[in-house]
């Protein structure tokens, strides 16, 4: 799929998807196209919004972690941008997982090592905050004050592995990193947080859903004095065991050869190990049901990154039928697009169960997008114009949950019901 080349890179995730197996081709998608996620909205303008709705914080350096093991692939320092918190926030915290897609060999983990993707020494020195993240209490009216973190992706495991690969001397410390940073966290405030939210995109959104409960753990029980609320928002993280158009289970090989590879089994939630190969342990919807942390998962229902790592990778169409459908959803074909309401109905019954629990929160929406919470025009219904679902935005329904002021529990019917989503496809 190929997107108009974005204006604002603080509103672009930019992801880079190995299909399936090894030596296979990389894929780069630029997510999503600014124009589509930015509309007027208010006096001054977008470049008003866009000033006004973002912060620009400086990377901080967590040399201490080597002494643990704690470093990116190239066995550089960890890193994360911290935004302090004010006022009523000072005492509450979002701990964001970066993402960036992940690495299944060691020709591709090579080539992750010399980026910022795989290496503190090559990351931006200072990145925008933007959408839930944002300092803007009009585009984040429910968090906008809280200290906001993001915790750098390097590992290319989901902040999960623990292994070393000597022939090519790279790092898996995905696991080490995720604990040496939150202990720092701990050390310079976060252990006196009343409230905490941990999210992610894309695969930091798998990442939170794996680490849920491990954050839970590093705070006070209930009961024990003191409490601090912990939850959980997972977003574009809903990767799917799902049949791609051949028959076969392309991101099911994907995910298996990253497991491997990446030392992943020993840090997967025992509950599901118990049960299940250590790679199916690796798809959200097989640890979901027994999370014991409130959970809100934001997931577009025709997510395109799904779309063509998942159902419609190029190993499963080698005659390139899908390639237009892929780059332009009005060019999919009546068998096609079948296939498609097939993948989301796959997806809203997988959280079935998930969705029992009143603590748990949904937004499942009818887009063709993928990473909704971190957009300014995606985010909040003011400036851009989140997708809603029953007249409510993203922001609310998110904070409508977190703050226990309504039960949210939103699925949207099928494409092409919903006139409010922003397509990237």
């Amino acid at each position: 799929m190929r997107c108009r080349q974005p204006s604002l890179p603080a509103l672009v995730a930019v992801v880079v998807l190995v299909c399936c197996g090894g030596g296979g081709a990389a894929e780069t998608w630029a997510l999503p196209a600014a124009d589509e996620l930015m509309s007027g909205g208010g006096a001054g303008g977008p470049a008003t919004w866009r000033r006004a709705a973002s912060v620009t914080v400086p990377i901080t350096i967590l040399k201490s972690a080597v002494s643990e093991g704690a470093v990116c692939m190239d066995g550089t320092p960890p890193a994360y941008n911290l935004d302090p918190g004010s006022g009523a926030g000072s005492r509450s915290w979002i701990v964001n997982l970066e993402g960036g897609a992940w690495c299944n060999n060691a020709r591709t983990c090579r080539l992750s090592k010399g980026t910022g993707r795989g290496s503190s020494d090559h990351m931006d020195k200072a990145i925008p905050f933007t959408g839930i993240m944002s300092n803007s209490r009009a585009v984040n009216p429910d968090f906008y004050n809280w200290n906001r973190v993001k915790i750098r992706y390097c590992d290319g495991g989901s902040f999960a592995g623990d292994a070393y690969n000597k022939e090519y001397g790279i790092y898996f410390r995905g696991q080490r990193i995720w604990n040496a940073v939150i202990r720092h966290l701990l050390s310079i405030g976060m252990s006196s947080a009343d409230q905490v939210l941990l999210t992610g995109c894309s695969s930091g959104g798998l990442a939170v859903i794996l680490h849920c409960d491990q954050l839970r753990a590093f705070f006070p029980p209930t009961g024990s004095g003191r409490q601090t609320t912990v939850k959980c928002l997972a977003d574009g993280g809903l990767y799917l065991d799902a049949l791609d158009i051949s028959g076969g289970r392309s991101l099911r090989s994907y995910f298996g050869e990253i497991v491997a590879m990446q030392g992943i089994a020993q840090n997967l939630p025992p509950a599901c190990t118990a049960r299940l190969d250590a790679t199916l342990c690796f798809f959200p919807q097989n640890i979901i049901n027994d999370l014991k942390t409130p959970m809100f998962i934001l997931n577009a229902a025709y997510d395109v990154i799904q779309i063509s790592l998942s159902l419609a990778p190029d190993r499963a169409d080698p005659s390139g039928s899908w390639r237009a459908c892929k780059s332009k959803r009005s060019a999919c074909n009546a068998s096609q697009m079948n296939s498609l309401q097939g993948f989301r109905d796959q997806m809203v019954s997988s959280v079935q169960g998930f969705s029992r629990s009143r603590s748990n929160g949904l937004f499942i929406s009818s887009c063709f997008a993928h990473c909704q919470s971190e957009q300014l025009g995606t985010w909040n219904t003011v400036p851009g114009g989140s997708p809603t679902i029953q007249n409510k935005g993203i922001a609310k329904s998110v904070g409508d949950w977190y703050y226990n002021r309504a039960e949210v529990k939103a699925i949207d019917c099928r494409y092409p019901c919903d006139n409010t989503c922003h397509h990237i496809m």
